[in-house]
């Protein structure tokens, strides 16, 4: 599964311009090779009893004594390996038509192979270790993608942000790896159960704060990979890239990352509640701060980057809730996995068909030339919004029902959310694709080639029966059990309960509002000022700013006081010791006149000197 992608990326690497014809063929059938395998395993999976799904594969010795180099196939990694190849396979074909035009087309298919190579291998290691290789080869992979179209400096500048706000997570990650092995002598998977935990913290092997410190190390790690409060700042920059990137990163691989490592690290986050509870903190604050930037982006794709970090909030809310809420996390991401792609490819198809353009002011009206586009465009936002039946009524209203059980103030902030979700998701359909035609005077919009179409097609058929299938029966909870356990007691769906009516009745405001606003109201070709607000959420809630405040500019300064040290401090000594020697040696070259009677005299003079000495001391 990921030998295959892996070796499609390096014959399109190595092999250089002599592949360009064929190098495209080439990624989408190393990508679907691996989809294959994916279902074969799920297949020989769904064979065996719940007792067998988890089945370890042995690789090769790596680090001894540390960690050998392993796979782990259970229901969870392979959820995420069929969302991964499928979904990724879907969007390696939509880029043969999107990137048809460019020169290094060939390029661009070798880093998508190497991009799900590298996911693959994060979500399928049976350790830290393992995971963190992948981790990492997911972070180079989304800087190539990400800086794909390096000519231009914003881009080149977006990829060298994720890069580095992604270090920072990483740190904490790598630290929470060092303590586990510390505290417990292995970081592999199968050895950490909750079990093992547990019996560490009763025997006194490990401390209360210890386990709690681990959580958090890690819940910053996922922060970064996934967009969170406060490492959310590299997310809307990474649209620079090309669209398919942004579908791969922001709804099947990269963002979803985070997720998996707080769902696939619960042993510690259930044996922390302290851990537990910040999880959920953080996913609540990003859920709302992601919907209020997406209220006010007028860049089709960075609204979509504030509907991933806003939806992404809502997996770790429910990463944070135990076994029920991993069942809906998970479920939830996949269900997104497929809209949010959808959507994504969708915003791609308007822009071939506008001249690249994104500001959605020069939209309106398309619906009427992309219908294809547009239909498949909105089975996404019905989705996205929880339209009853669709994928996320399911997914995103067990979170909130879950979280209402947990801490009724945090589900009820994920219920404003959701009214917040209804509003911009609506604006950007009214926006884009009815009210009156804004189009620029050189745009001749089309419906884009069936080699784009038909995976927004199939991606729209996810988002509509995915949630059903997974939800109902507690089917999806039942097949995760044997690798993240099972809640004492199940729960139902409660589709009339006071919290699902509640955000039924919320998203129906938002839509309502949105339709006012920009529906049936005109929609100026300039965005007005707005009001405080509006400034701040065009600002991505200062993130920049405050980083730059609080990272950037104390940084700059420290910088200037070392270079100002190392100038007048380290090499002003070296310098000035230089500096002495050269002086003092100048001064005695005067004595080396080179006259013979000069060096007599002197001779003369030291004898008596020390004729001198001996007669004084021979006195004494």
């Amino acid at each position: 599964m990921i030998a295959l992608p892996l070796l499609g990326a390096a014959v399109l690497l190595l092999g250089g311009r002599r592949t360009d014809r064929w190098g495209h063929l080439l990624g989408v059938a190393m990508s679907l090779g691996a989809f294959v395998v994916a279902v074969a395993a799920f297949v020989e999976i769904l064979g065996l009893p719940d007792a067998q799904r988890r089945q370890g594969v042995p690789l090769y010795q790596f680090i001894p004594g540390v960690a050998d180099m392993g796979l782990l196939i259970d229901p969870l990694s392979i959820s995420f390996a069929l969302l991964i190849t499928g979904v990724g396979s879907l969007i390696h074909i939509y880029s043969i038509g999107y990137m048809s035009h460019d020169v290094d087309r060939r390029r661009f298919f070798a880093y998508l192979n190497l991009f799900v190579a590298a996911m693959l291998l994060l979500v399928l290691a049976d350790n830290y270790v393992a995971l963190f290789i992948g981790w990492e080869g997911v972070g180079l992979a989304s800087y190539l993608l990400i800086g794909f179209w390096q000519f231009k400096p914003s881009a080149a500048a977006a990829a060298k942000k994720a890069f580095i706000v992604n270090r920072v997570g990483d740190f904490g990650l790598l630290i929470a790896i060092f303590t586990v092995f510390t505290t417990f002598g292995t970081v592999a998977f199968g050895e950490l159960s909750g079990a093992t935990v547990q019996g560490a913290l009763d025997s006194g092997g490990a401390s209360q704060g210890t386990i709690t410190a681990i959580g958090l190390l890690l819940l910053l790690g996922a922060c970064g990979k996934s967009a969170q409060l406060p490492l959310q700042s590299w997310l809307l920059d990474a649209m620079e890239g090309p669209t398919p990137v942004s579908a791969l990163i922001h709804a099947a691989t990269m963002v979803t990352a985070g997720v998996y490592l707080v769902v696939r690290s619960g042993a510690f986050f259930e044996a922390a509640p302290t851990a537990q509870l910040v999880v959920t903190i953080v996913g609540v604050a990003t859920l709302l701060a992601g919907a209020i930037i997406g209220c006010a982006k007028d860049d089709i794709k960075k609204g979509l980057a504030g509907s991933t970090m806003s939806q992404i909030g809502y997996m770790m809310l429910g990463a944070g809730l135990g076994p029920v809420g991993y069942a809906f996390a998970i479920a939830h991401l996949i269900g997104h996995g497929f809209f949010k792609a959808n959507m994504f490819l969708g915003a791609g198809s308007v822009m071939h068909a506008m001249n690249d353009e994104v500001d959605m002011r020069r939209y309106g009206g398309l619906f009427s030339v992309m219908k294809v586009t547009a239909a498949t465009f909105i089975v996404g936002y019905l989705a996205i919004i929880g339209f009853p039946l669709l994928s996320g009524y399911f997914t995103k209203d067990g979170i909130i029902e879950t979280a209402m059980e947990h801490n009724a103030i945090l589900g009820w902030l994920a219920v404003v959310g959701a009214g917040i979700t209804g509003f911009y998701m609506s604006r950007m359909i009214f926006m884009t694709f009815f009210g009156k035609k804004r189009w620029a005077d050189d745009a001749h919009p089309h419906e884009s080639p069936s080699v784009m179409t038909v995976p927004l097609i199939l991606l729209s058929i996810g988002s509509i029966v995915l949630g059903a299938f997974l939800v109902l029966d507690n089917r999806f909870m039942r097949f995760l059990a044997p690798a993240v356990g099972l809640p004492d007691e199940l729960p139902g769906f409660h589709p009339f309960s006071v919290p699902g009516l509640a955000t039924l009745a919320l998203v129906a405001v938002g839509v309502v509002f949105a339709w006012f606003r920009y529906g049936a109201a005109e929609v100026p070709a300039v965005a007005p000022r707005g009001s405080f607000l509006t400034t701040f959420a065009r600002r991505d809630l200062y993130g920049d700013a405050l980083n730059e405040a609080l990272f950037m500019r104390p940084g700059q300064w420290l910088a200037r006081i070392a270079v100002f040290f190392d100038n007048r401090g380290i090499d002003g000594l070296v310098n000035g010791l230089a500096a002495g020697i050269g002086g003092t040696s100048g001064r005695l070259r005067r004595v080396q006149t080179g006259y013979v009677r000069s060096y007599a005299l002197s001779i003369l003079f030291g004898a008596a000197v020390v004729v001198g000495a001996l007669l004084y001391v021979g006195n004494m």
